[in-house]
């Protein structure tokens, strides 16, 4: 099973206030009887589509979403889109079955904190709320290819008119990182978390969460997928 937004940690104080949205009942059941029996978590909201999302997430003050991307009524994107407008901390994972990549690459533009395969195994569904809540969001690396996959077959269909453009863009970008940045920015590319690029790089683990708050920064990304993209391109 693979997942997207893991890393491991999280807070051990409070627990993780968390809002389940979701246009199947049975999967709104499931997930909220398996995610609430963990003494890190409580399921404080309920939703079965994204317009009643706008409503009872705020309401519950939900620390984290999890935000099915096809409901009817209003879907996750827009209610993801929505719902950071009004709440720029509020944490959105978007469950997936990556068969709708275009959405996918979407949610990614609306802010989304991370996402999750819909199988994904409840010990680690647990682990990725607990990681996204902290803050320390992150792709594994066989996601980060399929969705860098999924950027380069949507060039392909389009027929890349813009695809020497963006190589350029991509390159000046990372121009303007130093060294280390450069580094640490190839690490996130490769789905790595701030501990193994910490290792791999012998830094500290606070340096390098430093690097990746710089990253976004200088090339003016809001997330680890968009980094990602950014240094695919540059490679043409």
């Amino acid at each position: 099973m693979d997942t997207v937004g893991l890393v491991t940690g999280g807070s051990n104080d409070a627990p993780v206030r968390l809002a389940v949205v979701d246009d199947d009942p049975m999967v709104r059941a499931a997930l909220a009887m398996m995610l609430g029996g963990d003494s890190g978590i409580t399921v404080v909201a309920e939703a079965g589509d994204g317009e009643e999302a706008l409503r009872v997430v705020p309401a519950a003050d939900a620390d984290v979403v999890l935000m099915d991307i096809r409901m009817p009524v209003r879907d996750g994107l827009s209610a993801t889109e929505a719902l950071l407008g009004t709440d720029p901390d509020l944490k959105v994972i978007v469950l997936t079955t990556f068969d709708t990549d275009d959405m996918v690459l979407r949610a990614l533009r609306t802010g989304a904190a991370g996402f999750l395969l819909k199988d994904t195994p409840p010990a680690r569904l647990v682990q990725a709320i607990r990681a996204v809540a902290s803050g320390e969001p992150m792709l594994s690396p066989s996601v980060t290819a399929q969705l860098i996959a999924a950027v380069t077959r949507t060039d392909a269909s389009a027929g890349s008119p813009g695809a020497e453009a963006r190589v350029h863009s991509a390159r000046a970008a990372l121009a303007s990182l130093t060294e280390r940045e450069r580094d640490v920015a190839d690490g996130v590319a490769r789905g790595l978390s701030n501990a193994d690029i910490a290792a791999e790089l012998y830094m500290g683990v606070p340096t390098v969460k430093t690097h990746v708050g710089r990253l976004f920064t200088k090339l003016g990304v809001e997330n680890r997928v968009q980094v990602a993209i950014l240094v695919h391109d540059a490679q043409g």
